[in-house]
């Protein structure tokens, strides 16, 4: 049996022999299987969830436990797509949980296991490679080379406080760095990370509030890309707006750059919503581009992004970026009960193929399941189950790759 494992009000975390271990998919609880889970991974947290009550299955009957035990959840680092949330019962005067990807835990065999798969090899982005005790002195030395630059400033201020691993890659001068460029956006996303009106959640970071020039940019780009190993620099950061808003400055700066070191790979992590901007930042030279994406279908899309476009133009922007050798991939914001309903499935097919995306990157979403939930529309099916939607998407699309990290694209070789 998986035993259910609660927190008591010292946020001490125990198991509960007798009690089996019960998740979410969405708002339908169902006791937790051995298939679903994997155990623990390495650089995982385990949360306790203030005001809310532990639930388990007990002769078949799912329950909370007491009032006073608290249900517990894993934090899963990146590479892990999880399939369950933890179940429990909100009391009135729950606090809204801060931007985590909460998931369904449970005790077996003396040890802690995660409802969840791994969905890619994520030995680049371990947690051990980063915030490393020499960290502060390659941020200094970064700093001098490139001295007055103010996106240097910004990554370093979100390298040592935010712990961002983007950011800390370029003062470790390895693999994917980001260059943050926007201080404003086309989209209200619930749960941003960066900035909240105060009747949501709190940000877990402060965006960028300055507007770059091409030659910061430029500066920034040749410093990484010209030796740095498979080199990434990525437009787009936690600590921005939509970088396709600041398309002039980003193409100017990836001329620049181009005129001054081919190596490496230029990426935007982008909404896709401002076609216009998107058509210059490719015609400048963009190598790659991720998508954030929620779902396909139109209604479900505008409630989470609230923006000022269509998925229409999310469509445009992918089509032209195809048409000019940009390899696209989606970044798929995952919510289990969400992106697994039937009728999100088929328009995720449809939209794969009609786009013709090349890879598809799976993220846990970051928010209080409820306060997420209560702002989706309402089911109009079953799920399938995390699995199963997976196992869909593969056999449909064979040729179009499956995991959580960009990959180190080549297309001038």
């Amino acid at each position: 049996m998986l035993t259910a494992l609660y927190a008591d009000s010292r946020g001490e975390i125990f198991d509960a022999p007798g009690y089996e271990a019960v998740g979410q998919n969405g708002s339908q609880q169902a006791v937790l299987k051995l298939e679903d889970m994997i155990l623990l991974p390495d650089g995982a947290d385990l949360m306790f969830l203030p005001g809310r009550p532990v639930v388990a299955a007990q002769k078949g009957r799912i329950a909370a436990i007491s009032a006073g035990l608290t249900a517990v959840a894993a934090i899963l680092p990146a590479g892990y797509t999880r399939t369950h949330l933890p179940a429990f019962l909100k009391e009135t005067d729950a606090p809204t949980l801060p931007l985590y990807g909460y998931t369904a835990v449970a005790f077996y065999n003396n040890e802690i296991y995660a409802a969840a798969i791994k969905t890619d090899d994520n030995a680049k982005w371990h947690p051990f490679k980063y915030n490393t005790p020499d960290l502060k002195k390659k941020v200094s030395k970064v700093e001098r080379e490139l001295g007055g630059n103010r996106i240097v400033q910004q990554l370093a201020h979100c390298s040592l406080k935010w712990h961002c691993c983007t950011a800390q890659n370029l003062f470790y001068h390895r693999w994917e760095a980001g260059i943050p460029t926007s201080p404003v956006c086309n989209a209200n996303c619930f749960g941003c990370i960066s900035l909240q009106p105060s009747e949501c959640c709190p940000s877990s970071q402060n965006r960028i509030s300055f507007q770059p020039t091409p030659d910061e940019i430029a500066a920034v780009g040749v410093y990484h890309l010209s030796s740095a190993p498979e080199a990434i620099i990525s437009f787009g950061q936690g600590c921005e707006g939509e970088p396709a808003l600041a398309a002039d400055n980003i193409a100017a700066g990836i001329r620049l750059m181009r005129t001054q070191t081919k190596n490496g790979v230029i990426n935007i992590n982008t909404n896709a919503g401002y076609t216009q901007g998107i058509r210059k930042i490719v015609d400048a030279g963009l190598d790659s581009m991720r998508v954030s994406i929620i779902s396909a279908i139109p209604q479900t899309y505008q409630a989470y992004y609230r923006c000022n476009y269509l998925l229409d133009d999310v469509k445009a922007s992918i089509a032209y970026a195809k048409a000019n050798g940009v390899y696209v991939s989606l970044n798929m914001l995952f919510f289990p009960g969400l992106n697994d309903r039937a009728e999100e499935l088929a328009a995720w097919q449809e939209f794969i193929a009609e786009t013709k995306i090349d890879m598809i990157q799976l993220r846990n979403l970051n928010v209080d399941p409820d306060a997420f939930l209560a702002i989706m529309p309402a089911a109009q099916s079953e799920t399938c189950g995390v699995r199963n939607f997976l196992t869909v998407l593969e056999e449909r699309f064979p040729n179009i790759q499956v995991g959580s990290f960009s990959r180190y694209i080549d297309n001038k070789a």
